[in-house]
């Protein structure tokens, strides 16, 4: 199996299904875990030198830190609603404390921050959507913490693919330090897909292919990207949403296409396919 992928695994001791650390992955800036809690149960986090973007995935919680309480929060109990989610930016040097108030799926989304911004809630309001793609290359995606919004390292969106289409297609990268062409951002990719027994396939390559993987990523699955391209593809009969959380030592997004399949994103293209 790669070493790129972390399959999904029952609930442990602390209600953790995925947890990914930069030591466990390799890297510097990302950590991500999904916890997963039945009505009443609770998490409650120490003060660390990251920030935290806590997605309410499914499900409805109260969150409270010692500067600020969102009671009740959360408005879907499952993401393929296609509702904009609920989700709690908490800043480093803030513990903070998480109860399940219905079944509760919650992502923590984590990177080093400064302390720049106050704790703030993210309603939907607050959450813009958008439309990419054409043809078979279409997708829906919620900016959730975008680079235009206020944090110190980290982005988070997530993003609806139908069945049959591909996604972060076509292919782009972001693992150079070369503004203003590119960013370097590490990233996981969250899957869950919907019926849930059904699978997607991610690659993730570099230009020399000294780096050249092939996943069968099943619900609740995290793929890992550290470099290189790393397209999705949906099957027939199966919807994908992924949670991504990137961050990296510049809070831009910045990417590079790869060129051989950059033509899909031509005005040609999308007047075969409108």
């Amino acid at each position: 199996m790669s070493k790129l992928l972390s399959k999904y695994h029952a609930p442990d001791a602390h209600h953790r299904t995925q947890q990914i650390t930069p030591e466990s992955a390799g890297w510097k800036y990302v950590g991500f875990q999904v916890v997963e809690l039945e009505a009443g149960q609770r998490v409650e986090m120490p003060v660390s030198e990251n920030e935290v973007c806590l997605v309410l995935v499914a499900g409805k919680a109260t969150v409270s830190t010692p500067t600020a309480t969102f009671e009740n929060i959360g408005d879907r109990m499952d993401p393929f609603e296609r509702k904009k989610p609920y989700a709690v930016y908490v800043t480093q040097g803030e513990s903070y404390c998480v109860v399940a108030n219905t079944a509760l799926e919650l992502a923590i989304c984590q990177a080093p921050g400064k302390g720049s911004y106050p704790t703030r809630l993210i309603a939907p309001a607050d959450i813009n959507a958008e439309h990419r793609g054409n043809g078979n290359n279409q997708r829906y995606v919620h900016n959730i913490l975008p680079d235009d919004k206020e944090a110190d390292s980290l982005l988070v969106v997530e993003v609806y693919t139908n069945e049959g289409n591909t996604s972060s297609y076509p292919s782009h990268k972001h693992d150079q330090d070369n503004e203003p062409h590119e960013t370097y951002l590490e990233e996981t990719y969250y899957h869950r897909l919907n019926p849930p027994q059904g699978f997607c396939l991610q690659r993730v390559y570099t230009d020399d292919r000294s780096l050249d993987e092939s996943m069968a990523v099943y619900n609740k699955d995290v793929v890992m990207a550290p470099k290189g391209y790393h397209p999705v593809a949906t099957m027939a009969g199966y919807d994908n949403y992924y949670l991504n959380v990137m961050a990296g030592p510049t809070r831009k997004w910045l990417f590079t296409w790869e060129e051989e399949h950059s033509w899909i994103n031509s005005e040609e293209y999308a007047a075969k396919h409108r």
